[in-house]
């Protein structure tokens, strides 16, 4: 009987411990509050946003929006022959707990594209209740919050819900650096971005590097120039792994 008790309080304790992970390929729709700057940033450079909507769980829990989430820089170089840094998101504070995370990213999305979404096609919508709005969403899908649905190029409807939280199944990009693959099979949350949303937005000349030198749960950002983004951008997360 007393090894019964200590199985249940340590099975207990796993699960104050544990209570939600984000299993490979739950989408994690974030602003970032933090700006990035391969001129001036160095390695150790502390990240920090907020989940901008609330990320459901295959395992039945679910990661509340506005939860605050942490990274930091890993790795600058700066130069005008071509700079780069690596970023890389750790974990997510909420509600008390702590979720850890090991991340990869689909896209990414400057304030200003950010504001673009969240604003009405037409100017004249602006007279209309937020609640009859029709928008644009980063990539190029179209929301009609009257209709409460959200239609893509490809032909994938999702479902709009309020604010800027939509639902809709990812839809792979591979011409832009997005194969497919887990996560693929269900609606996800993406806040203001398309279901194919892949790659970079409003950022000139930065791109999404895939490099062989990084570890999973490592961004590497990459521009001929500089790496500029900054704060109050949006990032489209996926998770690679589970952190440890």
């Amino acid at each position: 009987m007393m090894d019964w008790v200590r199985f249940t309080i340590v099975l207990a304790l796993a699960v104050v411990i544990h209570p939600r992970e984000a299993q490979v390929g739950t989408v994690i729709p974030i602003m970032l509050g933090s700006s990035l700057n391969a001129a001036k940033d160095k390695p150790g450079k502390k990240l920090e946003g907020r989940v901008m909507q609330k990320v459901e769980l295959p395992s039945g829990g679910a990661i509340s929006e506005r939860s605050r989430i942490f990274g930091h820089v890993v790795r600058v170089k700066p130069g005008l022959s071509g700079a780069s840094i690596v970023v890389e998101f750790d974990s997510i504070q909420d509600q008390g707990s702590t979720i850890p995370i090991t991340t990869g990213l689909l896209a990414l999305a400057s304030m200003g594209s950010v504001f673009d979404a969240q604003s009405p096609i037409s100017a004249n919508s602006e007279l209309d209740p937020v609640t009859q709005w029709v928008t644009r969403q980063v990539g190029g899908d179209v929301v009609r919050r009257g209709w409460g649905k959200v239609a893509s190029r490809q032909g994938v409807s999702g479902t709009w819900l309020e604010g800027s939280s939509v639902r809709i199944k990812l839809t792979p990009n591979p011409a832009a650096g997005c194969p497919g693959g887990p996560g693929y099979d269900r609606e996800q949350a993406v806040w203001i971005f398309s279901s194919a949303a892949c790659g970079t937005y409003g950022l000139d000349d930065v791109q999404i590097s895939s490099s062989r030198d990084t570890a999973p749960g490592q961004i590497t950002l990459t521009s001929p120039r500089n790496v500029s983004v900054a704060g109050g951008s949006g990032w489209l997360l996926i998770a690679v792994g589970e952190r440890r």
